[in-house]
């Protein structure tokens, strides 16, 4: 059916779009296309006036592709808009639910830190670009004069920029000096000069994950537990971000399949409903537990 069709294409725009680079392996079993298909669909993409270009070994759209500023000028608020809405919003009633509710979105989507500060938001526009046209180019960057709360410094810092992060207000990027992955603020750069050299250390970029217990992480760990119907509606009510995750198996029991960064948040949810949840795996996770447990056992 053309709804169907319809349906995977707006699914292949949403990957393209994202602030991950997917391999033409990836993108076809997300959307459940052929690579035949796939590429189909990439050349009517280009057709219909979408940037798509190859990074990293996988395809992206363009964010600058004249139909998504379009359709971004139609449904979002300009900065100005932004800054006026999230002022009112300050004076009217601190009781009120809805208004709680409207600043919560509207922080979600802008940084008004620096949106209140034209200077400092000019400046973080063109850190975003830099950044963005580095992160494109594979090119190396040096972010002057960041400000870093844990060291209480500034300073340069020589990087390699490889992924923005929360609405383009921070950058993910690899700092040989360290040999370690960072996230670095936008508004703290005081400016990003891009260099003509290219990555030099990809396969130590990683990218950082968050779980639906709120945990963070390079690495993704593998759970898989069965929930009685106590710890499944506890799971959905708690962590409403692992609904995709459950599925029922051919005699209606609740089966959690998903990756987390940390075994603390699901360890502490399975500990807590012990006699409702059974632990399929994976080995990790169960020796994590069998950890825990012998541990409150010399406690007692």
């Amino acid at each position: 059916m053309r709804h169907d069709k319809l349906e995977r294409e707006l699914n292949l725009i949403l990957l393209l779009t994202e602030n991950h680079t997917y391999t033409i392996d990836e993108l076809c079993g997300k959307v459940g296309i052929s690579r035949r298909n796939l590429y189909y669909y990439l050349e009517f993409f280009r057709d219909c006036g979408f940037k798509v270009y190859k990074r990293a070994g996988g395809y992206c759209i363009d964010r600058d592709s004249p139909f998504i500023n379009h359709l971004v000028s139609r449904v979002s608020f300009t900065e100005e808009e932004a800054v006026l809405m999230r002022r009112l919003l300050d004076k009217t009633d601190r009781g009120n639910v809805l208004t709680a509710n409207l600043k919560k979105k509207l922080d979600h989507f802008y940084d008004f830190d620096i949106l209140d500060n034209e200077e400092l938001r000019e400046q973080s526009v063109a850190n975003v670009r830099a950044l963005y046209d580095a992160i494109k180019t594979r090119r190396q960057v040096v972010l002057r004069g960041y400000a870093s709360p844990h060291s209480r410094t500034v300073r340069d810092r020589f990087v390699e920029p490889f992924l923005l992060m929360n609405n383009n207000n921070e950058a993910r990027c690899y700092e040989p000096a360290s040999g370690m992955n960072k996230t670095f603020k936008v508004s703290r750069m005081q400016g990003v000069d891009t260099l003509s050299t290219e990555w030099e250390h990809e396969k130590m970029h990683r990218q950082m994950f968050t779980d639906v217990f709120m945990f963070s992480g390079e690495e993704l760990l593998p759970v898989e537990m069965r929930l009685g119907e106590l710890s499944y509606n506890i799971m959905k009510e708690e962590y409403p971000q692992a609904k995709p995750f459950i599925t029922d198996d051919d005699r209606g029991r609740h089966l959690l399949r998903l990756d987390v960064c940390s075994y603390a948040g699901i360890g502490r949810f399975a500990l807590g409903l012990f006699d409702d949840v059974e632990v399929l795996g994976g080995d990790g996770f169960k020796a994590y537990l069998k950890e825990k447990i012998a541990l409150f056992g010399k406690l007692c």
